[in-house]
């Protein structure tokens, strides 16, 4: 007899379990436990989430639950938990945080399933952690674009949101991220953070041409959390900051509108206010 079927169950629904990101040593006591009594697991690779279980001493049946599910296998996992456990994990760190998943807690929500989430490693929070970079105020935005133009587009898109922007980056596609950087937003620091929790962890910090200089002579493997400063007081322009201000009047009171264009760009709130006032005479 498997020893697990000595451990009780747990309640029937779903249960949000994190795993490890490098290191084995940071799953949960919690975690562990759920996993040792729900019915199944649900997970993206079977062979990634059949080591930790090995590791765990666990024996459960595993279901493979990833990008390309469709309506049918969510609908097996719905009816899996409505009348046991079933645990929701990911390749690495907390599950549906650029993993797939939302869509399946969101149906057993609106079934009325009941869902448990149990926190824990996650590569974006221990990257921010390591980076040395402002973190009263970050933007996880999941991966780049793979295409040059596209990841271009994105850069501008989040240049002027006050805050340290988070993304996670695989080793080969690192250099032209960091090119990408320091085209699109210049002058910020940027940190880049790999092999974290595992022996070798880095968090190396400088300007983007500098990191991708150095990851050219060193190619990285593995997943990579690549990390943006905040934008300046003096990285938006004036004429930016005019037509910032010109388009929040459109909609928006100069009072308003100041407050709005100061939130974004790190702006004098007294002074973005004169200069409404300003533009509004014209």
């Amino acid at each position: 007899m498997d020893n697990n079927d000595l451990t009780p169950r747990l309640e029937p629904g779903l249960y949000i379990v994190a795993t490890p990101i490098g290191n084995l040593g940071d799953m949960t006591m919690r975690g562990a436990e759920t996993l040792r009594r729900c019915d199944a697991v649900a997970c993206e690779d079977t062979r990634v989430t059949g080591k930790l279980m090995a590791h765990l001493g666990v024996r459960k049946p595993l279901l493979r639950y990833d990008d390309h599910a469709s309506e049918r296998d969510r609908e097996r996992l719905l009816a899996t938990m409505r009348d046991g456990a079933l645990a929701l994990v990911s390749d690495a760190g907390t599950p549906l945080v650029s993993d797939p998943g939302y869509r399946l807690v969101r149906e057993a929500q609106a079934q009325g399933i009941a869902v448990t989430t149990l926190p824990g490693a996650c590569a974006a929070i221990a990257g921010l952690t390591l980076s040395g970079l402002p973190n009263d105020r970050f933007l996880f935005a999941g991966f780049l674009p793979v295409k040059e133009k596209a990841r271009l587009v994105t850069l501008a898109e989040l240049a002027r949101i006050d805050a340290t922007l988070i993304f996670y980056e695989s080793g080969p596609r690192l250099v032209k991220s960091l090119d990408a950087i320091a085209s699109a937003l210049p002058g910020r620091d940027v940190a880049v953070g790999r092999e974290l929790t595992k022996l070798h962890e880095e968090c190396r910090r400088g300007s983007a041409e500098e990191l991708a200089a150095h990851y050219s002579a060193n190619p990285p493997k593995g997943e990579i959390v690549l990390m943006v400063a905040p934008p300046s007081e003096q990285e938006t322009s004036g004429e930016d900051v005019e037509a910032m201000l010109r388009e929040a009047l459109q909609t928006a009171k100069p009072s308003q509108a100041a407050a709005q264009v100061a939130k974004a760009t790190g702006r004098d709130r007294k002074e973005l206010y004169a200069l409404a006032m300003e533009l509004r005479s014209q």
